[in-house]
Protein backbone atom coordinates (compact mmCIF):
# COMPACT_ATOMS: atom_id res chain seq x y z
CA UNK A 1 0.00 0.00 0.00
CA UNK A 2 1.20 3.54 -0.57
CA UNK A 3 0.76 5.98 1.66
CA UNK A 4 0.46 10.14 0.23
CA UNK A 5 2.04 13.26 2.10
CA UNK A 6 0.79 16.33 0.20
CA UNK A 7 1.52 19.87 1.31
CA UNK A 8 3.60 23.05 1.39
CA UNK A 9 7.24 23.42 1.61
CA UNK A 10 8.71 22.98 5.01
CA UNK A 11 5.16 22.00 6.57
CA UNK A 12 4.39 19.14 8.61
CA UNK A 13 2.09 16.24 7.70
CA UNK A 14 0.23 13.20 9.69
CA UNK A 15 -0.87 10.19 8.29
CA UNK A 16 -2.60 7.54 10.06
CA UNK A 17 -1.74 3.76 9.31
CA UNK A 18 -4.34 1.33 10.47
CA UNK A 19 -3.65 -1.73 11.42
CA UNK A 20 -5.66 -5.22 12.39
CA UNK A 21 -5.44 -7.89 14.62
CA UNK A 22 -7.99 -10.74 13.46
CA UNK A 23 -5.85 -13.44 15.63
CA UNK A 24 -6.55 -14.59 19.32
CA UNK A 25 -3.33 -13.90 19.95
CA UNK A 26 -1.59 -10.24 21.23
CA UNK A 27 1.04 -8.80 18.14
CA UNK A 28 3.96 -6.82 18.60
CA UNK A 29 5.99 -5.25 15.64
CA UNK A 30 8.69 -3.26 15.27
CA UNK A 31 8.25 -0.29 12.67
CA UNK A 32 11.13 0.72 10.89
CA UNK A 33 11.53 3.91 8.42
CA UNK A 34 14.27 2.84 5.52
CA UNK A 35 14.99 4.35 2.23
CA UNK A 36 16.83 7.91 0.42
CA UNK A 37 14.62 10.11 2.25
CA UNK A 38 14.00 7.88 5.56
CA UNK A 39 14.97 10.59 7.75
CA UNK A 40 12.38 13.06 6.33
CA UNK A 41 9.66 10.47 7.76
CA UNK A 42 9.15 10.26 11.56
CA UNK A 43 7.21 7.88 13.80
CA UNK A 44 6.10 10.45 17.17
CA UNK A 45 5.07 7.73 19.46
CA UNK A 46 7.51 5.42 18.87
CA UNK A 47 8.35 2.84 17.40
CA UNK A 48 6.95 0.11 18.79
CA UNK A 49 3.48 -1.45 18.17
CA UNK A 50 1.27 -3.53 20.34
CA UNK A 51 -2.43 -4.71 18.64
CA UNK A 52 -4.62 -6.86 21.26
CA UNK A 53 -6.65 -9.58 20.33
CA UNK A 54 -9.46 -9.01 17.39
CA UNK A 55 -8.29 -5.53 17.98
CA UNK A 56 -6.83 -2.61 15.81
CA UNK A 57 -5.21 0.48 16.39
CA UNK A 58 -3.34 3.50 14.36
CA UNK A 59 0.25 4.76 14.22
CA UNK A 60 0.88 8.07 13.16
CA UNK A 61 3.14 8.64 10.99
CA UNK A 62 4.77 12.63 10.55
CA UNK A 63 6.42 14.05 6.74
CA UNK A 64 8.22 17.34 7.10
CA UNK A 65 9.34 18.59 3.39
CA UNK A 66 12.81 19.54 2.86
CA UNK A 67 12.96 20.15 -0.33
CA UNK A 68 10.67 20.34 -3.43
CA UNK A 69 11.44 17.27 -4.88
CA UNK A 70 9.26 14.11 -4.07
CA UNK A 71 10.08 12.32 -1.01
CA UNK A 72 10.49 8.69 -0.66
CA UNK A 73 10.50 6.11 2.05
CA UNK A 74 9.21 2.32 3.22
CA UNK A 75 8.05 1.73 6.44
CA UNK A 76 8.23 -1.58 7.42
CA UNK A 77 6.41 -3.27 10.20
CA UNK A 78 8.38 -6.17 11.10
CA UNK A 79 6.88 -8.30 13.83
CA UNK A 80 8.29 -9.41 16.91
CA UNK A 81 7.30 -12.68 18.21
CA UNK A 82 4.87 -12.82 21.36
CA UNK A 83 4.14 -16.39 22.82
CA UNK A 84 5.59 -18.46 19.78
CA UNK A 85 3.05 -16.25 17.58
CA UNK A 86 4.12 -13.73 15.26
CA UNK A 87 3.06 -11.65 12.17
CA UNK A 88 3.42 -11.13 8.97
CA UNK A 89 6.08 -8.14 8.12
CA UNK A 90 4.16 -5.28 6.80
CA UNK A 91 5.27 -2.84 3.99
CA UNK A 92 3.94 0.46 3.39
CA UNK A 93 5.79 2.47 0.39
CA UNK A 94 5.47 6.75 1.62
CA UNK A 95 6.12 9.02 -0.88
CA UNK A 96 5.67 12.79 -0.85
CA UNK A 97 4.62 15.85 -2.96
CA UNK A 98 5.34 19.48 -2.49
CA UNK A 99 1.91 21.58 -3.77
CA UNK A 100 3.05 24.66 -3.05
CA UNK A 101 5.44 26.80 -1.40
CA UNK A 102 4.64 29.63 1.63
CA UNK A 103 6.74 32.10 2.28
CA UNK A 104 8.59 32.00 5.92
CA UNK A 105 8.95 35.64 6.29
CA UNK A 106 6.61 38.47 4.78
CA UNK A 107 8.62 41.13 3.42
CA UNK A 108 7.75 45.05 3.42
CA UNK A 109 8.74 47.47 1.02
CA UNK A 110 8.40 51.52 2.26
CA UNK A 111 8.87 53.91 -0.34
CA UNK A 112 10.25 57.14 1.16
CA UNK A 113 11.41 60.40 -0.94
CA UNK A 114 14.81 62.27 -0.52
CA UNK A 115 14.82 65.63 -0.63
CA UNK A 116 17.56 68.22 -1.34
CA UNK A 117 17.59 71.19 0.29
Amino acid sequence: KTIEFTGALHATVVKQVRLKNPSSKTLMYNAILVGRDADDFSLPKGNTVTIAPRRQTSINVEFTSRFLRPAEAVLLMISKTVGGIGGATLTFSLKSEVKHIEPAVSLCVYDSYCHKN
